[in-house]
């Protein structure tokens, strides 16, 4: 989850942080994502809009509307979350 962190705070200087929801939120211009800490999973949870852009991508993972569930068993797909991440930056800038 550090890792998450330190990864969702380099994807732009003015990304704050804060707890909402009993979970780690981050914001840009209104939220940015969330993710929490569960049993047997991390859930991460962009908009709507990103998992719907990413959608192909995460065949291999379970998901909804507004999460990604990603396994403690497996390697942490951390280059497709910072892909996601970069994508609501944008559209939290203005630029999706």
């Amino acid at each position: 989850m550090e890792t998450l962190r330190k990864i969702i705070l380099e994807c732009s200087p003015d990304i704050t942080e804060k707890i909402s929801w009993g979970m780690a939120t981050f914001v840009l211009n209104g939220n940015l994502v969330h993710f929490s800490g569960e049993k047997k999973h991390m859930g991460f949870h962009p908009a709507p809009s990103a998992i719907n852009a990413f959608k192909d991508r995460l065949g291999d993972y379970r998901h909804s509307k507004g999460t990604i569930q990603l396994p403690y068993s497996r390697p942490m797909p951390y280059d497709l979350l910072r892909e996601i991440i970069m994508f609501r930056v944008q559209e939290q800038m203005g630029d999706g």
